[in-house]
């Protein structure tokens, strides 16, 4: 109503003005007189703006600002349009961030008046920040999160994966895909519209190394928690403190605001005091915990704590997990010394994804493998899966065996059998069974072909051994005939007992 009347009397005054020359007579209005009188008001300055006079527009729309009664709003995003209209990006961006803060709405950045900038460093920033863009990073991170929570319920309600390993490697796939969909929300550009998503990941910076590193634990020595060990938990703890009482407890108006204010002022990541102390201290953790895991992971190898194949399933996982701790300080290291990370940046979010995926993987095909040694070999042997053999016993008749074969050396006896050795053992044959094949990965009958060939070639080595016939040597460690010790002989050796005895001798 204000702005028409405004118009009205323009309009009257300008008619007023022709008419007085036409007559020839003096004006008795003169209109810069009016403008004088009427030089803050903000009709005015729309005025100016509708007839593209945006270098008169700007001074007074800037004058109106400071009144408490003025339409804020309005105003910014008309300066905006003005100095977008004059060319001076910096300015127009510095305005339609304040015009954000007021009322945001990321898509007046599409208006048509923005076009003489459009192309601008600034005015891309700008864009790329706060203008919602799905594209196909942001649609395949979310995917590869979905997958991460969809196996991190999988590995959860699998009732044959150890219960504590299980909840371990569920939480660091968890953490992975909470971090990967927050990458996911950044990445299309949707973190002002779901400004709650800022940060929503960080609180899990320092659990990477301490989850990982007791999963390893667990799966090869069947690691069991003490008190102390939650003394692992403390950075975690502190962090998340910290965030709740100075991020998490703001408002969605507040957060945005603050991400507005730190655009406004060109901030980036090695400019905010927190986020550089999360990022060196994740570093300092990846890699101490990488250490410790690296120490866990070989002396399983050493062990031979896992078959082939937990140990191939833990090898990759430990090799992931080193690839993401190189990336990631990599990463570090560029934005701490102010420089572009976009590649090495990218490169630990691949590393992440391949972790979530392999996991997701292995949780499909071969979910036995999360448990560790003792529950994957019944896998590998399934007859064994319900003996009811434990550990710990299963460990007793490895060793009474072990005394059987290698000090009484009952492989001698040429009528042994698998029953034989099970009566000793004071055990069932299938129990025997189950010992040797877990814990020498072997049949019966190679364990006790291994330790007959074993003791021919030791026999073959001594000097009155050379001098022997090979059927006398046949008989001595347990078999029947030439034949079968003879076959036997060269499949251990390659050579037949004839050739190696004339090596030896050779020799």
């Amino acid at each position: 109503m204000r702005q028409r009347i405004f118009f009205i009397i323009l309009f009257c005054l300008l008619f007023k003005s022709s008419y007085s020359s036409i007559r020839g007579e003096a004006p008795s209005y003169n209109i810069e007189i009016v403008s004088k009188s009427m030089q803050d008001s903000l009709d005015w300055a729309d005025y100016y703006y509708n007839i593209h006079r945006f270098d008169k527009a700007i001074p007074l729309y800037e004058k109106n600002l400071s009144d408490p009664k003025a339409e804020k709003a309005h105003i910014l995003k008309k300066l905006a349009l003005s100095e977008a209209a004059l060319e001076h990006p910096e300015e127009s961006a510095s305005h339609l961030n304040d015009y954000l803060l007021l009322e945001y709405d990321p898509y007046f950045l599409s208006h048509e008046g923005f076009d003489p900038i459009r192309n601008s460093d600034r005015f891309k920033d700008m864009s790329e920040a706060i203008v919602p863009d799905i594209n196909i990073w942001a649609i395949s991170y979310f995917i590869v999160a979905m997958i991460g929570f969809y196996v991190t319920v999988i590995i959860l309600l699998n009732k044959k994966v150890n219960r504590i390993a299980g909840i371990l490697i569920a939480c660091f796939v968890f953490i992975h895909s909470l971090f990967i969909l927050n990458i996911s929300v950044n990445v299309a550009h949707y973190l002002f519209k779901f400004p709650h998503t800022y940060l929503m990941s960080s609180w899990a910076s320092f659990l990477y190394g301490p989850l990982l590193y007791f999963y390893f634990k667990r799966i090869s020595f069947k690691y069991t928690f003490k008190p102390l060990d939650f003394l692992h938990l403390i950075p975690t703890l502190a962090l998340l403190i910290f965030l709740v009482a100075h991020v998490y407890s703001m408002t969605a108006d507040e957060k945005i605001s603050l991400l507005l204010n730190r655009f406004k002022s060109g901030l980036s990541a090695k400019d905010s005091n927190l986020l550089m102390s999360v990022v060196i201290l994740k570093i300092i953790s990846l890699v101490v915990y990488g250490y410790f895991i690296k120490q866990v992971y070989q002396k399983g190898k050493l062990e031979r704590l896992l078959d082939h194949t937990a140990q191939t399933w833990q090898k990759n996982i430990y090799h992931i997990h080193i690839l993401y701790i190189i990336t990631y300080t990599t990463y570090g290291i560029f934005i701490i010394n102010g420089y572009n990370s976009g590649v090495f940046y990218n490169l630990s979010v691949a590393a992440m994804a391949m972790m979530v995926l392999y996991i997701g993987y292995s949780a499909n095909i071969q979910p036995q493998v999360f448990s560790g040694s003792y529950t994957y070999m019944n896998r590998m042997f399934p007859k064994y899966e319900k003996s009811g053999l434990t550990p710990s016993l299963s460990l007793e008749l490895k060793e009474h065996l072990l005394r059987l074969f290698e000090n009484d050396k009952i492989y001698r006896e040429n009528d042994i059998s698998l029953e034989m050795v099970a009566k000793k053992l004071n055990t069932t044959r299938h129990n025997a069974s189950q010992v040797i094949n877990e814990h020498f990965k072997v049949s019966f009958h190679e364990l006790v072909n291994t330790y007959r060939i074993d003791e021919a070639k030791k026999i073959l080595k001594e000097e009155n051994g050379q001098k022997l016939n090979i059927i006398d040597i046949a008989y001595e460690v347990g078999y029947n005939n030439k034949v079968t010790f003879n076959k036997a002989f060269k499949k251990n050796t390659h050579l037949t007992p004839t050739e190696y005895q004339r090596n030896v001798t050779n020799l």
